[in-house]
């Protein structure tokens, strides 16, 4: 009986891996509920695998607690699909959908096929589990929080900062843009325009006394 080890990745949060090995006659169920062992999740979630292409392109669907829509088409249940009527290829890919209600997406890999069982491990056996999975929001705990790896963005913080809300465009536009990137003025700004201002009512007064002159 040959043994499968499969790694397991979030597509969003790739550096959080588990890799678990199982028996190739065991099913697709026992396959997800050991993923679930290893992340923390509940597995009574409506999720599913799909047999995958190279570049994770899904194709056929097998499905745990599937809905009725499912079910009418004839969908593949996990507790009825052996994992090795599935494997045609020695690195043979599935796309796996957890929790179709909040979903999570995981790459699946065949990455080793062992050919003989360990009498000493029960399987399916996780061999290796890196990286932390994220924590869910649950509906029925508020008090849960979301984690995501990814750094978050700092693009329109100045936007946040400014306690901007999306009527104060019409403002903005008005203002010619004026309103967020306009420099300040600095002292010596307003000398030198002063000092052009006194100039050019020198020159005014200049002109008004020889305009005099040539009416005398």
């Amino acid at each position: 009986m040959a043994i499968y080890r499969f790694r397991i990745s979030f597509e969003d949060f790739d550096e959080v891996v588990r890799e678990i090995d199982i028996k190739s006659t065991q099913t697709f169920e026992d396959l997800h509920k050991a993923v679930h062992r290893s992340t923390g999740y509940s597995p009574e979630k409506s999720s599913s695998f799909f047999v995958s292409t190279d570049n994770w392109i899904k194709g056929d669907e097998i499905a745990y607690l599937p809905v009725q829509r499912k079910i009418e088409r004839g969908v593949a249940l996990m507790e009825n699909s052996k994992l090795s009527k599935f494997i045609e290829d020695p690195h043979q890919k599935f796309y796996y959908i957890y929790n179709f209600d909040r979903p999570f997406d995981f790459h699946v890999e065949l990455i080793k096929i062992i050919l003989e069982t360990d009498p000493n491990i029960e399987y399916p056996f996780l061999v290796k589990s890196t990286g932390e999975a994220p924590k869910i929001i649950d509906k029925n705990n508020f008090g849960a929080v979301a984690v995501s790896s990814a750094a978050a963005s700092t693009e329109f913080d100045f936007l946040n900062e400014m306690d901007f809300v999306p009527e104060d465009t019409e403002e903005l536009e008005a203002m010619g843009g004026r309103g967020i990137n306009a420099e300040e003025t600095t002292d010596d700004d307003t000398e030198e325009e002063s000092e052009e201002n006194d100039d050019f009512s020198d020159n005014d007064n200049y002109e008004d006394e020889e305009y005099k002159e040539d009416d005398y």
